[in-house]
């Protein structure tokens, strides 16, 4: 499902604007070139979250020319203890691209990334747009925005990081799309409102040996929540979260690192269960 970048914008003026152009483009051939994660050359670091998550648009719109367009958002790193380990102090917002988003079941080849990771989340579609609001979002109010709820895999690839070494990376992170390549999306329920969000169980397996297991709690306490989070993040930035997009909502269990030949289960209570099939 990974789909590479194409290089390709207008020039800009000031110094900050050209290094985030800088930065977004070295992005784009770092991954054309299936090259391991590295730190930013120090002429086009990100000096802030303001300018990495400047750095993160320029990229996206660099790689849409080949992924198609964003239709939807991700969280990144929910859990305070992998914010620290990182050294950020709060999560992480993405955009997912059209061409990466399918649905279940679902076929990914591990050579087509640097190394493939998955992660097991709930997913929700928007029915209304939201739009930058004074004060951000709060639980209730995206609530109402809310037209389905689906299980999904989010496929990311951290091109052979070093954990060990993150906490100097935590703006390319943000930068980086926080690793996105691609979301696939289960059952789509309109009817909601009848679970209790907070108390979906998951398990996740791997050719049928279950391998974790996490609930709706472990996405910032309720995953309303975590939406809320994003809108508000998203509100900041001055950009609206639309009708029709999904938002997926962070992991329920730690990221798995699967291999050719594998298959992923992710069964979410209340849901059909979703595979993923690694080639």
């Amino acid at each position: 499902m990974t789909t590479s970048a194409s290089p390709a914008a207008s020039p800009r003026s000031s110094p900050a604007a050209s290094r985030v152009e800088r930065a977004a483009r070295w992005l784009v051939d770092q991954h054309l070139g299936r090259r391991p994660f590295a730190g930013f050359p120090a002429d086009c670091a990100p000096a802030d979250v303001g300018e990495a998550y400047a750095v993160q648009d320029a990229f996206v719109a660099m790689k849409a020319r080949a992924c198609g367009r964003p239709v939807g958002w991700k969280i990144a790193l929910s859990n305070p203890a992998m914010q620290r380990f990182v050294g950020l102090d709060e999560p992480v917002a993405g955009r997912i691209l059209q061409r990466q988003l399918v649905g279940a079941p679902a076929r990914a080849r591990a050579a087509d990334y640097g190394r493939l990771l998955v992660e097991f989340e709930i997913a929700v579609e928007l029915g209304e747009d939201l739009p930058p609001r004074a004060g951000g979002y709060s639980r209730s109010r995206v609530a109402e925005a809310v037209a389905a709820v689906r299980p999904a895999f989010e496929l990311a690839d951290d091109r052979g990081a070093d954990y060990r070494t993150l906490n100097a990376h935590g703006l390319q992170l943000v930068a980086d799309n926080a690793w996105n390549e691609g979301a696939v999306l289960g059952e789509r329920r309109t009817d909601w409102r009848r679970l209790e969000l907070a108390e979906l169980d998951g398990f996740v397996a791997i050719d049928g040996q279950q391998v974790g297991a996490g609930s709706g709690r472990d996405l910032m306490g309720h995953p309303l929540d975590a939406l809320a989070w994003l809108a508000s993040q998203v509100s900041r930035r001055g950009l609206t979260m639309r009708a029709g997009e999904v938002a997926i909502l962070g992991s329920l269990v730690t990221s798995k690192f699967p291999r050719p030949g594998e298959q992923l289960d992710f069964a979410l209570e209340g849901f059909d269960r979703i595979t993923l099939q690694v080639d």
